[in-house]
């Protein structure tokens, strides 16, 4: 990934970054970041020395085919794992659990607390599940990393990436071990996110909006539905006052032309 997709990213977009001597040279290490967009998985890890490892769901390794195949391979050489969101708790546990494998391995492990990209380029609440019971079980230092300006690089619908700096700043790294043992108390939990999400804010620059990114990409999606159905409804309501208005016009001019052959009969 460095040599192939790392050396030709950085060449052609020149990143700066602030804050790479907060990465340690060695041993685990959580680098928690905003998320904006998709590149935000290879703009980081292109940047370090070290191998950053994150997650994606497992239909990225398990879809049939050419394509199938060469999107697992893909993602696999980019150092992604991947997550069955089957089961009982679905992605949740299966993140934790190879989030705790990549940091007792010594090596670096890449979480986006928010869940999900940001739809809007605002930062949103941190779930407190992923991030902070890893941090806990593990007792690795947490990094808040921030993502500058990625999501205008290639944004939703255009193809063709823009040619433009990123940028990534680097937090010093928080120590979470007065926890220790109490990643099961949701309390904790939620302090330990918030604080992490408190360094990104600071980091990024971002607006905070205090609820879920999926909860706003919900709620965008409902608006949209809605509007959709109203300009739908409207059109509808147009169609029928012009056909009313067209029958109306028949009926009259039919009763013209009824009243004309009156006058005319002998």
């Amino acid at each position: 990934m460095k040599v192939t997709i790392g050396g030709p990213l950085k060449l052609a977009f020149r990143p700066w970054v602030e804050g790479l001597e907060n990465v340690p040279a060695e041993g685990a290490a959580i680098l928690a970041s905003n998320h904006l967009s998709f590149s935000d998985s290879f703009f980081l890890p292109a940047v370090l020395d070290r191998k950053v490892t994150f997650i994606a769901k497992a239909e990225y390794f398990t879809t049939p085919g050419v394509k199938g195949r060469m999107t697992a391979a893909f993602f696999k050489g980019v150092g992604q794992l991947p997550v069955d969101r089957s089961g009982a708790r679905g992605a949740g546990e299966a993140a934790i659990k190879s989030g705790i494998d990549v940091l007792e391995r010594g090596e670096l492990f890449g979480i986006y607390p928010e869940g999900t990209r940001s739809p809007d380029g605002r930062l949103y609440r941190g779930k407190p599940g992923g991030l902070a019971r890893v941090a806990l079980a593990t007792g690795a230092p947490v990094l808040p990393v921030a993502m500058i300006d990625t999501e205008k690089i290639q944004p939703p619908g255009k193809v063709m990436p823009k040619l433009m700096r990123p940028g990534i700043r680097i937090g010093k790294p928080l120590d979470f071990s007065r926890y220790q043992g109490m990643e099961h108390d949701r309390f904790v939990l939620r302090a330990v996110t918030d604080e992490v999400m408190y360094e990104i804010m600071k980091l990024s620059g971002q607006e905070y909006v205090d609820m879920y990114a999926t909860a706003m990409k919900r709620q965008l999606s409902e608006a949209a539905k809605a509007e959709k159905e109203a300009e739908k409804a409207a059109k509808a309501a147009l169609a029928r006052a012009e056909k009313e208005q067209a029958e109306k016009e028949k009926q009259e001019k039919q009763e013209q032309e009824k009243q004309e052959r009156r006058r005319t009969e002998p």
